[in-house]
This record gives structure tokens, sequence and C-alpha cells, in this order.
């Protein structure tokens, strides 16, 4: 649906051509390269094995944790690495998921955050993500309850005595049960913004919030330097307001074809659906034109 509340229909094929000189795909994971029942098709996992084989490095750049990774860990060729937790992370899933980089949510922001939505979403309730794992307030509605979770509130979660001894911050989790989701994310962004990067990706009222500047963009741009790929070089996927930036960032982009109506503005083109495979489409696409050189 359109911003205006027209239905922006799906595309029954990529509106525009990949560059043939693609060094590097981005693709996030759920709503993009998974289907809706978070399998990777027999056609995507091939397409990611011949890009690969091709000297086309690919990158899955997501908001999930770490620990959630196995769905695609099989599929991650010469490099390995991941970017987890909407930028905060990067994780080796060749070494069982070891931190490569944080880039941590300073706990004195977290709880200026906390006191924040409190005051301007009365109701919200709040998990903290960690390099160790996820807590939850007792009004938090987890996706998944990890058996080790502490339940407090956050205030208790985020405290650490002495300052610096605890585990670091990955992100702030927030939700609302009444407030429509991109109504509690203007809210949030206009009431602590300045202080958090803070986004959505849930089809809920669930904020992600990480540390001030740090994205999906921020850290794909370091991960790229680091291999002297440039964003022009750079072809990306997503389907959710947590990708905008990184989709603004790199020299191509496809919006999904189920995507939010901001990744449809911010992105540079769009595929089709997750469930019709829009990633594989365009991956083939760049193979079959690089072949044609």
């Amino acid at each position: 649906m359109g911003e205006d509340g027209a239905v922006t229909s799906a595309p029954q094929r990529p509106d525009r051509p990949a560059p043939a000189t693609t060094r590097l795909i981005a693709t996030d994971l759920d709503g993009t390269l998974l289907h809706d029942d978070k399998s990777v098709s027999p056609r995507t996992v091939a397409a990611l094995a011949a890009a690969e084989e091709a000297g086309v490095e690919v990158f899955f750049v997501t908001g999930r944790p770490a620990r959630w990774m196995d769905v695609v860990s099989d599929h991650v060729h010469g490099h390995g690495l991941a970017i987890c937790a909407n930028g905060a992370a990067v994780v080796d899933l060749h070494a069982g998921r070891e931190f490569v980089l944080v880039r941590g949510l300073p706990r004195s922001a977290a709880l200026t955050v906390v006191r924040a939505l409190r005051t301007a979403a009365p109701g919200t309730s709040f998990a903290v993500e960690l390099t160790t794992g996820i807590h939850y307030e007792p009004e938090y509605p987890p996706f998944f309850l990890d058996p080790g979770a502490t339940v407090a509130t956050a205030e208790k979660l985020l405290h650490e005595d002495p300052p610096g001894s605890a585990a670091p911050v990955l992100k702030l989790l927030a939700h609302h049960p009444q407030l429509a989701p991109d109504e509690f994310l203007a809210l949030a962004r206009s009431a602590a913004g300045e202080y958090a990067s803070i986004t959505r990706s849930s089809p809920t009222a669930l904020l992600e919030i990480s540390g001030h500047g740090v994205s999906k963009a921020s850290t794909l741009a370091l991960c790229c330097a680091e291999r002297g790929i440039a964003p022009q070089d750079v072809v990306a996927f997503g389907d959710m307001p947590n990708d905008v930036e990184m989709l603004t960032w790199a020299g191509t982009s496809y919006a999904m074809g189920n995507a939010h109506p901001d990744v449809i503005a911010a992105a540079s083109g769009r595929t089709v659906d997750n469930n019709d495979d829009g990633v594989a489409v365009v991956i083939e696409q760049i193979l079959a034109a690089r072949l044609a050189r």
C-alpha cells in the first residue's frame, strides 16, 4: 500500500537491471531472502552459491541476533560473515557465530531512551538484547522465550556495577500494545531520536533501538571499506524500514514486491516478492550479464 493509501501492486519482474560489475550483494533475510515460512528456496540456495562461485560476495544483513542465524548458516560461503542486530554486530558463522565486531548501545543512552518512551508512550514495554542473549520486562511479549532470559524492569536489566563489567547491549526493543507501528516509530524518533538509532522490521508496534549512528548501512559500509568495495559496486535488497539506510547507501537497491512504502521510496528499483524469490531473480540477471560481457 502506498503512502497515500493507494495499493501499490507488486511487480511481475525486476523493474531495472543490476550492473554486471556488481562486487557485493547485501540482502536482508525476513521478508526478503526468506520465504514467509522462513525457508530458503532451492532457487535461492543455487543463486547464492553461483554468486560466490563468480566472485560476487554475499552478505546477509539482518535485524536478527546471531543466535537466530541457523536458517542461513549453511549458505554463507567464503568470508563466513553476517551483519546482525541491524548493524550492531558482525559475526563469523563459520566460527560458531563468533563476534568479529560489536557496535553496542551505551547503557546510559538506553536508559535515556527508556525514560523518554515511558513518558511519550505510556504502556511501552522493553527487552534488552545483549551479546549473551535477550532479557525482558514482565509485560513484553517475546517472539521466543529464551530459557535463560531474566525477567525484570528495563532499568534493572540495564544496570551494571561496576560500569563496563556487563555484556554489551546490542539493541533495546520497545513494544506498544495499542499504537500503530509507523505511528509508534515516528513518536519514538521524535522523543528519543537524538540519543539512539530507532527503526522497525516487525509488522507489529515493535521498535529496534541501536547505538546512535549504528545501522545496517553504516556497518555494511565498514565491511565494504575493508574490502575496497565502493557503494556503486553493491546491490542491496530489503523490505522494511530498518533496510532504508542500506538501500539508500548502495549503488543499486531493490525493494521487494512485498515491501513497506518507505522502502519502495528509498530503493532505486523493485523486484518480485520474497515468496517468488525476488533476490534470486536479480542475482541470476547479474550473473547472466557478467557472462555476456
